[in-house]
C-alpha cells in the first residue's frame, strides 16, 4: 500500500481496511511505501491503531527517492514493526502544527536564554499548546519504547522539529535499514527475526510475490468527498437546492438534487474536523441573504451575510493544514455567486409568487366574460375565446359583460360587473336581491 500525499479519512480509511484484510488472509508481510508532508491527528491514529493491532508484521518505507516521512508521516514510521527508508529521503518535523511557529515550548528555553527571551517579549505557550505538546511528545516516545527505537531523537523531531536523513537515521537507530526499493526491502527482511507482540517470528519471504493494493473506488469516492473544497462546493448546492425548492416548489428536481448533495456533505464533514462556529457562521449568512431578498434593507442585510459567510468559510475547518482547508479563491467565488444568488434569482421567485395567478381554477375567479345569447338563469358566455356554460339568479343580454365569481363543476357562476361586494358575497352563495 502507498501513502502519497496528506494522510486524511480516504487514506486512512484504505489503510485500515487493507491491514485487516491482509490479517484475515494471513498474509506473511504488509509493506507501507510513505510518502506525505503530514495529515490529520485523528486518521494518524486510526491507522496506528490498526497497526498496532496487526498479528502479521508490518513494515513502512519512506519511499521514492525524495520523498519524506514528515510530521504524522515520523510518528507512523515509529508505530511500524519494520522502519525503513530509501537514500535521499527524509523523516521528522513531528511538531503539532496546532502549536504554530510563534509558541516555543519549554524545552527550547534553557536557563541561560531565559531573560533574553523575556526581552523579547515572545509568547509563552499556553496551558492548551502545553497539553498538545506533552501528549504528542508521550505518544510518540510510547511508540519507540515498544518498538526499541531511539527515544530522545523522537523527543526532539516533537519538540524542535528536527528532521533526519535515511543515513543519518539509521545511525541514530530511528530506522532499521536501508533499501531503495519495497522489492528490496523483501529481500532484506527476509530470514529476519521480528518481534510480534510476545513472542519472535522469522520472516520466510523466498518466492513472496508483492501484490499492490490500489484504493478501490469507495475510498476513491471518499477522497474525493473529503477533500474541503468539494465538500464545501456540496454544502453550498445542498442548502441552495432545497431552499429553491422551498420558495418555488416544482417538479422536485432542485429538492432531490439539493438533499442528496447535503447528505453526502454531511458524510464528508463528519470525517473532516468540522469547525462548528465555522459551520454556524456559514448559516448565519445564508440567513441574512434569504432576508435580504425578503426585505429591503438597503443592503445591510446583504453586507452582514456576505461577512458572516466568508468567515465563516474561513474558519469552517479546524486545522492550520493547507491540505484540509478551503481555497480563499473558491470562498470569494462562492459568496459573490451567493449573494447574486440571493439577491436576484431568489428575489425573482419571490417576486413572482406575488404576481396574479394566470391560469387554472384561480385565473378565471374573478374574470370578465360576455354573454354569448339572451338567458335567463342559465347560457353560454364567452371567456378567453372559450365557450362556457353559465348559471346566475340574473337575467342577461346577448353582449353583457359579466364577472365569473365561482366555478361550479364545467358551469360558471357569473354576475352583473357593477355588483358591489356584498351582492358578490351574496350571489356566490346563491341568493340575489330583487
Amino acid at each position: 500500500m502507498s501513502i502519497k500525499g496528506p494522510i486524511g479519512p480516504a487514506v486512512s480509511h484504505h489503510l485500515t481496511s487493507e491491514i485487516n484484510a491482509a490479517n484475515q488472509q494471513q498474509a506473511p508481510l504488509i509493506i507501507i511505501t510513505i510518502d506525505t508532508p503530514g495529515g490529520l491527528v485523528s486518521s494518524l491514529r486510526d491507522i496506528n491503531q490498526a497497526v498496532l493491532a496487526s498479528t502479521i508484521p508490518i513494515a513502512c518505507l519512506v519511499y521514492p527517492k525524495g520523498a519524506r516521512a514528515a510530521s504524522a508521516g515520523t510518528y507512523l514510521l515509529y508505530a511500524c514493526h519494520i522502519s525503513a527508508m530509501a537514500t535521499a529521503t527524509t523523516l521528522g518535523a513531528a511538531t503539532p502544527v496546532q502549536m504554530g511557529p510563534s509558541a516555543p515550548s519549554p524545552d527550547k528555553i534553557s536557563p541561560a536564554n531565559k531573560d533574553e527571551d523575556s526581552k523579547n517579549d515572545n509568547p509563552s505557550p499556553s496551558a492548551m499548546e502545553k497539553k498538545i505538546l506533552n501528549d504528542a511528545i508521550a505518544y510518540i516516545r510510547s511508540l519507540a519504547q515498544l518498538r526499541g527505537r531511539n527515544q530522545e531523537w523522537a523527543e526532539l523531531a516533537v519538540t524542535e522539529a528536527a528532521t533526519l536523513t535515511a543515513t543519518e537515521a539509521l545511525a541514530l537507530n530511528v530506522i532499521d535499514l536501508i533499501a531503495a526499493s519495497p522489492l528490496q526491502l523483501v529481500t532484506k527482511l527476509d530470514g529476519s527475526v521480528i518481534e510480534l507482540g510476545e513472542e519472535k517470528i522469522t520472516l520466510d519471504l523466498k518466492g513472496a510475490v508483492l501484490v499492490d493494493k490500489q484504493p478501490s473506488w469507495q475510498n476513491q469516492f471518499i477522497a474525493t468527498i473529503t477533500n474541503p473544497n468539494i465538500a464545501y462546493i456540496l454544502m453550498i448546492i445542498g442548502i441552495y437546492g432545497l431552499l429553491l425548492e422551498f420558495y418555488s416548489p416544482g417538479i422536485g428536481v432542485a429538492g432531490i438534487t439539493g438533499a442528496i448533495a447535503l447528505i453526502i456533505a454531511l458524510y464528508a464533514l463528519q470525517m473532516l474536523p468540522l469547525n462548528y462556529a465555522g459551520l454556524a457562521l456559514v448559516i448565519l449568512g445564508i440567513v441574512l441573504l434569504i432576508t435580504e431578498a425578503m426585505v429591503p434593507s438597503f443592503g445591510i442585510f446583504g453586507v452582514g451575510g456576505i461577512a458572516a459567510f466568508v468567515v465563516g468559510s474561513i474558519f469552517l475547518f479546524d486545522t492550520p493544514l493547507a491540505q484540509f482547508q478551503v481555497s480563499p479563491l473558491l470562498i470569494g467565488s462562492v459568496a459573490f455567486v451567493s449573494l447574486l444568488f440571493f439577491v436576484f434569482v431568489l428575489g425573482f421567485v419571490l417576486r413572482m409568487r406575488k404576481r396574479a395567478v394566470v391560469s387554472g381554477q384561480e385565473a378565471i375567479v374573478g374574470a370578465n366574460a360576455t354573454v354569448l345569447a339572451d338567458f335567463d338563469g342559465q347560457g353560454f358566455v364567452s371567456l378567453n375565446g372559450e365557450r362556457w356554460n353559465a348559471i346566475s339568479p340574473h337575467k342577461f343580454s346577448k353582449g353583457d359583460n359579466v364577472t365569473v365569481i365561482k366555478i361550479d363543476g364545467l358551469s360558471l357562476l357569473v354576475a352583473k360587473i357593477e355588483l358591489n361586494t356584498t351582492q358578490h358575497k351574496e350571489a356566490s352563495n346563491g341568493t340575489c336581491h330583487h
